[in-house]
């Protein structure tokens, strides 16, 4: 079953982003790492099966790409600034003053979830974009019950990190 990669890109495309945002703070490396996806995705379109949907496919691909990158971006940590703040749209009929509030609140979650441990990020990451259990096992390679432990320990531990910030 062979997809149209610029439909698929053109749907799937704003999930790809926050997908790669998850996992990279710099906005240059940030865009690489989605350019890698893209790659991914294209590459592996004419291996889809249909087993799964279509969007779990492609976050299992997207996801995999990024543990890549963020291994390979251990190995050069002093490129990587995790103190830069990513751009977060806001509502655009919202006040500037709470504008800034939205985009200073998702910057601090943003970086919060960077400082996950790898499987708590990717398994909080696809909660986040409406997958089940059962799909982020999928995608991920865990069981069931292992993604629930690590879904529930990941946002406990935002959610204290977060107030602890806030306060």
């Amino acid at each position: 079953m062979t997809q149209d990669f610029n439909a698929v890109i053109s749907q799937y495309g704003n999930l790809l982003s926050r997908v790669a945002s998850t996992y990279e703070a710099n906005d240059a490396l940030k865009q690489e790492l989605l350019q890698e996806i893209a790659l991914s995705v294209w590459q592996g379109l004419s291996r889809f099966e249909g087993k799964s949907s279509l969007k779990t496919y492609i976050l299992k691909i997207a996801h995999n790409r990024a543990v890549s990158h963020v291994a390979s971006q251990v190995r050069r940590r002093d490129l990587v600034d995790m103190d830069s703040l990513p751009e977060v749209p806001v509502a655009t009929d919202a006040s500037p003053e709470k504008a800034f509030d939205q985009q200073q609140k998702m910057a601090t979650l943003l970086r919060l979830v960077r400082k996950l441990p790898l499987q708590s990020r990717q398994v909080l990451t696809l909660s986040l974009e409406g997958l089940s259990y059962e799909e982020i096992a999928e995608v991920s390679g865990l069981t069931k019950s292992h993604v629930g432990v690590l879904l529930n320990r990941a946002k406990a531990s935002v959610s204290r990190s977060f107030v602890n910030e806030r306060s």
